[in-house]
């Protein structure tokens, strides 16, 4: 169902765009699900890799331009 509804947003924005959202809020999610249901710890090296995902999904969104 995932891809399907990837399938359907890259028809509005570009791949990048999608795919970057799409994978930085996967991964995210699964973080919180891992430190909500599954006992993991948050350190210091979890924080700055999710920050880095952050970041890096709003670089790709701030570079992107339509044409």
């Amino acid at each position: 169902m995932s891809i399907w509804l990837l399938a359907l947003v890259v028809r509005q924005i570009p791949v990048s765009v999608a795919y970057a959202v799409w994978s930085g809020a996967g991964t995210a999610l699964v973080a919180i699900v891992g430190l909500m249901f599954l006992g993991e710890r948050l350190d210091a090296v979890k924080a700055a890799g999710l920050v880095a995902i952050i970041a890096g999904v709003v670089a790709v969104n701030l570079s992107t331009t339509t044409h």
